[in-house]
């Protein structure tokens, strides 16, 4: 299913004029207001997500 989706992604993606209404800017920008919203229990680093599970070193 997964591959499924990419391929139907790349083949939108080439179908398309090229133009793009959000910028790469606005993306990262976006990411960044998410990251800082989200709850560090929520995370995937290494104090949340799958790490306070296993531990290991």
């Amino acid at each position: 299913m997964g591959a499924q989706r990419a391929l139907d992604a790349a083949n939108y993606s080439l179908l398309t004029d090229g133009k793009h209404y959000v910028t790469l800017d606005q993306v990262v920008e976006t990411l960044r207001e998410t990251g800082i919203d989200m709850m560090d229990k929520y995370k995937e680093t290494a104090k949340g997500g799958l790490a306070k599970h296993f531990f290991s070193c």
